[in-house]
C-alpha cells in the first residue's frame, strides 16, 4: 500500500484517539497513533512527557547533506464535543469524500498529512538536501505547552509551517491575542439611595462606551501592513446581586486582537488610561487588568508575520501551483496559533498552511474533506523538498 493511501486510516485512528481537555493523559493516545505509523514505516519518533503524561513528538527526515531545516508543526489537542451535536464526533465517518469528527479539521487532518510526507520523502529518499522535522506538540488549544517546551528545549529551524486550517491556502500572519479580565468594585447600597454607593455596572458601562468611542479612531492610526486593524471585541459581563442594590461589582471579559504596529505594553496601557477616566468620574471606584487563566503560559501570544518574498512562502506557492493552484492570493490567518511562538520566541519565519476550512473547527459537525488531506501531504512535500535545497 503507498503512503497516500494510508492517510485516510491514519486520520480516522487519531480521529478516534480522544484529546480534549478532561481525558486523562489527554494527547497519549493521539501520540501513540502518529507514532505507530511513523515507526512502521522507519520513521522513528522521540516521544518527550511534557506534563502528566502529555507528550510532544519529534521525527524528522535528515539526507545528510547541508540544506535548510524545514519544520512541520501541529497540535495534537482538541476541544470538548459539542453538546447535542448530531454526529457522533468519535466514530470518523466517512461521507461523500468527507471525514467527519471532532479534530479533522483542527486539525488532525494536517498532522496526517505531515507524517504522510515525512513518510514519503523517507521512503523515496528524495530530500536531496537539508532536512524536515515533524513536530507534534500538546496544548495549543490552552496554554500552547507543547511548542513552549519545543522553543526552551532549544529546538531551531530555517522556516516552519502550521497546518491549521487554511483550506491549502498559504496565510503569512495572523493577530496576537489577550484574554484580559476587567474588575470594577464600587460599594453597595439600596437602590432607593445610589447616591450612597458607588455603581460598578454603571461604571463597566461608561469603560465601554470609552472603548468604542475612543480606541476604534486610534486603531486606524494603528493599521498593520499585513494584518489590518486591531480588533478588541466585549465577551462577558457579570455584575451585581439583585435590582434594589447598587452593583458593588462588575466584571468584564474581553477579547484584544493586536497587531505589530503595536506592543504589549499599549494593549494594557490603553485600557488603564480609560479606566483612570472611569475612576475620575465616579470618586472612590477601584478597578484592575488581569489575564483570564488558561489563555496563556509563560510565552506572550503575540501577532505573526512573514515577508511575503520569504522563500518558505515561495516553495509553498510553487508547490500549489503543482497541483493546478497557480493565481493562488496569499491570505491571513483569523485566529491564533502556535506558529506566532515558533516565530516570536524561537525566531523561525513560519506560515500557516493547512488543510480544512475554519469555519468547521470546533463546530457540531467538523469535517474535512480527504482531498484536501491528500492535497496538503504532496504540497507539503513538494514545499519541502524545494525549500530544503543549498542555500
Amino acid at each position: 500500500m503507498e503512503v497516500k493511501e494510508e492517510i485516510t486510516p491514519l486520520l480516522m485512528n487519531l480521529v478516534k484517539a480522544r484529546s480534549y481537555p478532561g481525558i486523562p493523559r489527554q494527547e497519549e493516545a493521539v501520540v501513540r497513533e502518529l507514532g505507530s505509523f511513523l515507526e512502521a514505516h522507519r520513521v522513528p519518533p522521540t516521544i518527550t512527557e511534557v506534563k502528566d503524561g502529555r507528550p510532544n513528538l519529534v521525527a524528522a527526515v535528515d539526507s545528510g547533506r547541508p540544506g535548510r531545516h524545514l519544520l512541520l508543526c501541529g497540535h495534537t489537542d482538541t476541544v470538548p464535543p459539542n453538546a447535542g451535536s448530531p454526529v457522533d464526533l468519535f466514530a470518523a465517518v466517512e461521507k461523500e469524500g468527507k471525514l467527519y469528527g471532532r479534530g479533522t479539521a483542527d486539525m488532525k487532518g494536517a498532522l496526517a498529512a505531515m507524517a504522510g510526507a515525512l513518510v514519503d520523502m523517507a521512503q523515496k529518499k528524495s530530500l536531496a538536501a537539508g532536512k524536515v522535522t515533524l513536530a507534534a506538540v500538546i496544548d495549543e488549544e490552552m496554554e500552547s505547552l507543547g511548542a513552549e517546551a519545543l522553543i526552551q528545549a532549544g529546538f531551531r529551524a530555517d522556516a516552519a509551517v502550521v497546518g491549521e486550517p487554511t483550506s491549502n491556502k498559504i496565510a503569512i500572519g495572523h493577530k496576537g491575542l489577550e484574554w484580559l479580565s476587567i474588575e470594577f468594585t464600587g460599594r453597595a447600597a439600596h437602590g432607593s439611595t445610589p447616591e450612597a454607593g458607588i455603581n460598578a455596572i454603571s461604571a463597566a458601562a461608561y469603560f465601554i462606551r470609552l472603548v468604542e468611542e475612543e480606541l476604534g479612531p486610534e486603531f486606524k492610526k494603528r493599521r498593520d501592513p499585513i494584518l489590518g486593524l486591531p480588533v478588541i471585541n466585549m465577551g462577558t459581563i457579570a455584575g451585581g446581586d439583585q435590582p434594589s442594590t447598587v452593583a458593588a461589582h462588575c466584571v468584564i471579559k474581553l477579547d484584544r486582537r493586536w497587531v505589530t504596529t503595536e506592543t504589549i505594553e499599549q494593549v494594557f496601557a490603553d485600557l488603564e488610561t480609560l479606566l483612570a477616566r472611569v475612576k475620575a468620574r465616579h470618586p472612590g471606584l477601584k478597578t484592575s487588568i488581569s489575564r483570564v487563566p488558561g489563555g496563556m503560559a509563560t510565552m506572550i501570544h503575540g501577532p505573526l508575520t512573514i515577508d511575503p518574498g520569504h522563500p518558505i512562502v515561495k516553495s509553498a506557492r510553487k508547490a500549489l501551483a503543482g497541483i493546478g493552484r497557480r493565481e493562488e492570493n496569499l491570505t491571513v490567518f483569523p485566529a491564533w496559533t502556535d506558529g506566532a511562538l515558533l516565530s516570536r520566541e524561537g525566531r523561525i519565519p513560519t506560515i500557516i498552511w493547512g488543510p480544512g476550512e475554519l469555519g468547521h473547527a470546533h463546530s457540531p459537525e467538523e469535517n474535512i474533506s480527504l482531498k484536501e488531506v491528500h492535497d496538503a501531504a504532496r504540497i507539503y512535500a513538494a514545499a519541502a523538498l524545494d525549500y530544503c535545497r543549498p542555500k
